[in-house]
């Protein structure tokens, strides 16, 4: 595994200091405003080069609308997949950004799938009004799309964001909040890579 950041997701980085949350912890406000039950992030990013990439991701369920979605159905399409659940505070945080990139790149054949192992229907679809989510989730209580893709890249934190290839291979993890400049740098440079290159 190599660990490559390029000048444009380098100057992003600059401007991360959010934390992430743990999966499935719950807590309250604190007397001094932190988040009871989260462990900090560093919502630090690893790309890989092509010949070092793990897939491709495997990754299906079931959106909130009773969908069944594949990622093996946008193979030659860049993917952007993310963890999340409704309470935390740093998937609240990082929403506008990904459904601001969801609706520009929705012509330029990048697809992103949310993946929440924590919520149920009426919390998650609350989720997705709030923020007018474009994009679908899967529904992952029983944790296999989140298993699925842990066999591949690990996934230490909630929210993860993982930036896949055209072939479906991980190309970038960013553990913890993701910056929406730095996640834009990251789907222009899969973007520009040739199909098969991977």
């Amino acid at each position: 595994m190599t660990v490559r950041i390029g000048a444009a997701v380098g100057a992003g980085l600059l401007a991360l200091t959010l934390s992430a949350c743990s999966s499935g912890v719950g807590g309250g406000w604190t007397e001094g405003g932190a988040q009871a039950g989260y462990v900090s992030g560093d919502s630090s990013v690893t790309t890989w080069e092509a010949g070092d990439r793990t897939g491709p991701v495997e990754v299906t369920g079931t959106d909130y609308d009773g969908q069944e979605i594949a990622v093996a159905d946008w193979r030659g399409d860049v993917v952007v997949l993310n963890t999340w659940y409704a309470e935390c505070p740093p998937c609240r945080a990082e929403a506008p950004d990904l459904v601001e990139l969801a609706n520009d790149y929705a012509d330029r054949g990048v697809h992103l799938l949310g993946i929440n192992s924590t919520d149920a229907a009426g919390a998650a679809q609350s989720f997705e009004r709030t923020f007018d989510v474009p994009y679908p989730s899967l529904e992952d209580t029983r944790g296999a799309a989140v298993a699925a893709l842990q066999g591949t890249v690990p996934i230490q934190a909630v929210p993860t964001t993982v930036v896949l290839d055209r072939e479906g291979n991980v190309y970038a993890r960013v553990l913890g909040q993701v910056d929406g400049s730095t996640l834009r740098a990251l789907v222009d440079d899969a973007l520009d890579e040739q199909a098969g290159t991977a």
